[in-house]
């Protein structure tokens, strides 16, 4: 979905030194704005946020755009075929929003090089084909810290939904801050292969409760996980949106993905003229894409100030979530102490470190 795999590394050296292209101003009666949304507006998540930020567009251009969205598109040929579509519907910008629309709308666009195209997480881009993503392993390393604090059982939960590098990265990130200030940390991963489906996400979260989280993370979209937490009497952590709604009592904080800001600013290029294509953009709490949402009266206040320290540190560059020295599970040095992860290697991670149980699926 929104995400990058392994295979990134290897089309990034071809991507990253190609030209910049402006597309020609359009008419501003005339901007259409669509997105393409891979799950429902109400799941409380990912595509939720993706449609609040939709919305502030509207809020701030008004009638110089219009505005519209097909939800849950699988990803695949069926992607390809809505993007068509409304390519040729006369919308001048159009955002996709799932890792899994990536081929689909390169390949669109090539038919359309007039529209300008932007895509959430990808890695492929060209003359009028933008990325942007978030930085969410950085949330995650805030949320980790709070994590190893927080627990009982030392045993935290993570509900996954596909093993691609942002899942594994932000399962990584969790995993190496939480165990920084509690070494017996453990963490159980359940992989559901899916963004969106409240039923197994549920399952998941109970099943982890009964393997002795009692803290429950999640890299899935719907709120059920929080709402599983909250009838067992268990902490949780929100994701893409914030979740509090939904467990009141079990609500530590969630991380949020906050697009308006992005969607304004691309929205406004098309208009005057300004847009360029073949960019990247990946923005994290420094940028205020990566937002995290406010924390449980019930967290301490000496834990409160440890994550506040933690995330202004990231924002000023004095703290990374993957600062060396770094072990795969093979316990060969991944990352050298005194380093840090380059982008390359977190855009591209397809390992677990030392400490995590488990393998990878294929």
């Amino acid at each position: 979905m929104k995400k990058l795999n392994y295979l990134v590394r290897l089309s990034l050296a071809a991507v990253i030194f190609s030209g910049l292209a402006l597309v020609t101003p359009v008419k501003s009666e005339d901007l259409k704005v669509g997105f393409i949304y891979v799950g429902p507006t109400g799941d409380h998540g990912w595509t939720y946020e993706h449609d609040q930020a939709r919305k502030e567009v509207i809020k701030a251009l008004g009638s110089k755009v219009k505005t519209s969205y097909v939800e849950s598109v699988p990803e695949g040929a069926d992607a390809a075929r809505v993007i068509t579509k409304m390519a040729s519907s006369g919308h001048g910008l159009i955002f996709t929003t799932s890792f899994g629309y990536m081929n689909p709308t390169i390949k669109v666009a090539k038919k359309f090089p007039k529209v300008s195209f932007e895509h959430a997480t990808g890695y492929k881009r060209s003359k009028n084909v933008n990325t942007y993503s978030g930085r969410f392993y950085e949330g995650r390393h805030v949320v980790g810290l709070i994590a190893g604090k927080m627990t009982k059982s030392n045993v935290l939960g993570y509900v996954a939904s596909f093993p691609i590098p942002e899942v594994i990265r932000g399962i990584n990130a969790t995993f190496l801050a939480a165990r920084s200030v509690n070494p017996k940390i453990k963490i159980k991963i359940i992989w559901v292969f899916t963004w969106f489906d409240p039923g197994k996400e549920a399952d998941a979260a109970k099943t982890l409760i009964d393997q002795g989280a009692d803290i429950i993370l999640q890299h899935t979209d719907s709120p059920a996980p929080m709402q599983v937490a909250e009838k067992r009497g268990k902490w949780a952590i929100g994701q893409a949106s914030n979740m509090q709604a939904f467990g009141p009592k079990a609500h530590l904080t969630s991380i949020i993905d906050d697009w308006a800001p992005y969607y304004i600013q691309r929205t406004k290029e098309v208009l005057n003229g300004t847009w360029k294509g073949n960019q990247d953009t990946w923005g994290g709490f420094k940028s205020g894409m990566v937002k995290l949402a406010p924390y449980s009266k019930a967290i301490p206040s000496d834990v409160v100030a440890m994550a506040e320290k933690a995330r202004k540190g990231i924002i000023d560059g004095s703290v990374h979530a993957f600062q060396g020295p770094i072990k795969d599970q093979s316990g060969k040095i991944v990352i050298k102490a005194g380093e840090r992860a380059n982008d390359g290697m977190l855009a591209g991670m397809n390992f677990y470190v030392e400490g995590v149980d488990g393998k990878i699926p294929k």
